[in-house]
């Protein structure tokens, strides 16, 4: 079945669009400084109209199609970040705009405004900036809809394997889809990710199923092996790549600098320094009270609803696992009857999770109140007081049971390393229906790849996420 690919503009296109923008900036920037006289009023002998700059941005235009073809603008690089790609945007327009009023003040040195060039290099980088992020949004969105995926193979399901999937799994709209993973050691599957059998495996994977790349994620110590994958790649003619070993340390911690081309191998401060805990604290502080402020009516009219459909307390308090193993009180409004937590043991033979988590979609226990509540997630309201005491974080991995943690793998037990969070990066991408392994590969890319950025990112995510109930019960 052929694969759908992502209609994106070709090199020549995104040429094409630049021009009109560069253009366009300019003429905003003559518009700005000739007809609203922005900073500056306009002698009547100064003015100057848009035509004799036609000339200047024609120059300029061509100028900055050369240089961002020299430095690979035009050249789609699927690991580039945005950021990376504005700063060559505006690196590039920086160097064309100097050139261009360097030509001109040479040429005639009084006859143009300057105020026009620094308001073309403005929005010269404003609308080309603007037009990535367009460009990316929508490559992002035909992403998550399975279209223009490469398809990976995953070579060892050990930590480096692991890394790769969890940053695979994180980053959707990297456009990857991993097909599943192979290794000489018989294991079971990851989540969504299959074992399909050992590198011998290899060659037939890539015909059956498709495979775009692989990606080699073995120890340093397997060199003969990985000769013997890569020997298979190339006869295949599958693009391949290698994932460095470095001493079994987090690739997201090491830090490569080089003394006069020697390279020097480091590990950087964790994800969370301790002046990120301390400024994540009080963002957790303050919009936790913020948060009970407003919810307060809504608080008040579910504990009158609790209380009127069904005997019990209002809120519940269970016991869960935070951050370093430390076990502490988990608050939550009541959605299940009076006693729920004991009758666990007769309903897991039902559960529908796959590892050490307990979910069926129509537990029985739940009470009619408690049905909406879980499907909009307001019995999470509660743990606002958890935030405020210190236990938990408005963003994080949620807080497990100290029975699930009893069965974690040595790996899970790295989510610990964190306080839990009310959200996390797996309640925005899934909840339920992820399976516990997927979870815990998107916490622990989480836990490695901090900053208040991509917290801010998971609380916008949350609200959608909620309204949605998409994975709530």
């Amino acid at each position: 079945m052929a694969r759908k690919r992502i209609p994106g503009p070709p090199g020549f296109l995104l040429a094409a669009i630049d021009i009109i923008l560069i253009n366009l900036g300019f003429g905003i920037a003559w518009y700005l400084r000739y007809r609203l006289e922005l900073f500056r009023e306009v002698a009547a002998s100064d003015f100057l109209p848009i035509s004799s700059y036609f000339g200047i941005q024609a120059f300029l235009t061509v100028c900055l199609l050369v240089i961002y073809r020299l430095n690979g603008v035009y050249g789609r690089r699927r690991h580039q970040g945005w950021a990376d790609e504005v700063a060559g945007l505006t690196s590039g327009a920086v160097v064309g705009v100097a050139a261009m009023i360097v030509a001109v003040f040479y040429l005639r040195p009084f006859g143009y405004s300057r105020l026009v060039f620094i308001y073309a290099l403005a929005f010269i980088v404003l609308l080309l900036s603007l037009a990535r992020i367009v460009d990316r949004a929508w490559r992002a969105h035909l992403r998550r809809k399975g279209i223009g995926l490469r398809r990976v193979l995953v070579v060892g399901e050990g930590s480096l394997g692991r890394l790769i999937m969890q940053n695979i799994v994180a980053q959707p709209e990297l456009g990857y889809k991993i097909v599943g993973f192979v290794d000489d050691e018989p294991r079971p599957s990851l989540g969504r990710f299959e074992y399909l059998g050992t590198t011998a495996d290899i060659p037939r994977l890539v015909v059956e199923r498709q495979v775009d790349e692989v990606i080699i994620a073995l120890p340093s110590a397997s060199h003969q092996k990985i000769s013997e994958i890569l020997f298979a790649c190339e006869r295949l003619k599958v693009r391949f790549r290698i994932v460095p070993d470095f001493y079994e340390l987090s690739l997201n911690q090491v830090d490569v600098a080089e003394i006069n081309g020697i390279p020097l191998i480091g590990v950087r401060e964790g994800a969370l320094p301790s002046s990120g805990q301390v400024l994540k604290r009080i963002i957790d502080v303050v919009l936790a009270a913020l948060l009970l402020i407003l919810l307060a009516p809504v608080i008040v009219i579910i504990a009158i609803a609790i209380k009127l459909d069904s005997p019990g307390p209002i809120i519940v308090r269970q016991v869960r696992i935070g951050r370093w193993g430390k076990p502490f009180n988990f608050y939550k409004f009541r959605s299940m009857r009076d006693g729920a937590d004991r009758e666990l043991a007769s309903l897991i033979h039902q559960n529908e999770a796959n590892g050490p988590i307990f979910k069926i979609r129509n537990d029985p226990r739940r009470t009619r109140v408690g049905r909406w509540l879980r499907r909009f997630s307001l019995d999470e309201i509660p743990q606002l007081f958890n935030v405020l005491r210190g236990d938990m974080s408005l963003v994080g991995p949620r807080p497990p049971f100290p029975w699930e943690v009893a069965q974690y793998e040595d790996w899970h037990r790295r989510r610990l390393q964190v306080q839990p969070g009310i959200t996390g990066l797996g309640q925005v991408s899934g909840r339920s229906d992820l399976p516990f392994d997927e979870t815990a590969l998107l916490d622990l890319w989480y836990i490695e790849n901090w900053t208040l950025g991509l917290d801010l990112k998971i609380l916008l995510r949350t609200l959608p996420a909620v309204i949605s109930g998409h994975g709530a019960y």
